[in-house]
């Protein structure tokens, strides 16, 4: 089994050299694929740094700032392992958690398994009330529109089997890919299960970039995605 770590990486100078130690830590056999989104901070030279000391690091270069959904797009594109899982990277979220992850996946019970904030006993930074709110909001209207039950649906940690994440057809650039590839898998009929891990949440202070306006692309992506055919590859 080999897992493939898509790492998405926009002005992460600061964290990206240990959240690929923490990754590289997991013992698991994986390959690291970090695809920076035009960094102006000093991470390109970082990320040449760390692919240039480990032979299962892949660095991809946008050539202009193209948001999150692509990066991870443009990651998926060029997985090779038996499973594929989302990584930021800041320090939000612990590889230590890969394990339980990949679990239901190994076990041949999941084709895809989210990684639940709040379905958990293990450690997690308490943080702002209202974007709580918010994400058990959004949460709650995507489960009605796909008739699944999560309890995350905005979680980075989702791992997909590598076939069914390169079978479908992905088209938003930004945080909207969270509610877009929920809506999509309930429709391809995958089995999808649920874990609870550990959060280290960041304060905006601390370089959180997610906002109001993601929030409402959020509600916009749930009924448009509800609403439009799945498309295959």
């Amino acid at each position: 089994m080999r897992l493939s770590v898509v790492i998405p990486v926009y002005n992460e100078a600061a964290t990206i050299r240990e959240i690929v130690r923490r990754v590289q830590a997991v013992d698991v056999s994986k390959e690291l694929i970090l695809v920076d989104d035009f960094s102006t901070d000093g991470a390109r030279e970082a990320l040449a740094e760390i692919a240039a000391q480990a032979e299962n690091v892949k660095v991809l270069l946008h050539e202009r700032n193209r948001g999150k959904g692509r990066a991870l797009r443009t990651g998926f594109d060029h997985a090779a392992g038996d499973f594929v899982i989302v990584q930021d990277a800041d320090l939000e979220y612990d590889p230590q958690d890969y394990p339980k992850l990949l679990h239901p996946l190994l076990s041949g019970q999941a084709d895809v398994v989210f990684g639940s904030r709040f379905l958990t006993t293990e450690q997690r930074r308490v943080l702002y009330f209202w974007h709580s709110v918010g994400n058990r909001l959004l949460t709650l209207l995507s489960n009605m529109a796909t008739n699944l039950n999560l309890t995350d649906m905005e979680t980075c940690y989702k791992v997909f089997r590598r076939e069914l994440i390169q079978s479908i057809v992905l088209e938003e650039d930004r945080f909207g890919f969270e509610p877009e590839i929920t809506s999509k898998i309930a429709k391809a009929g995958a089995r999808v299960y649920e874990v609870g891990i550990s959060y280290h949440g960041r304060t905006y202070g601390e370089g959180k970039k997610i906002g109001a306006k993601d929030g409402f692309r959020a509600l916009w992506c749930i009924v448009k995605y509800r609403l439009k055919p799945l498309r295959r590859k």
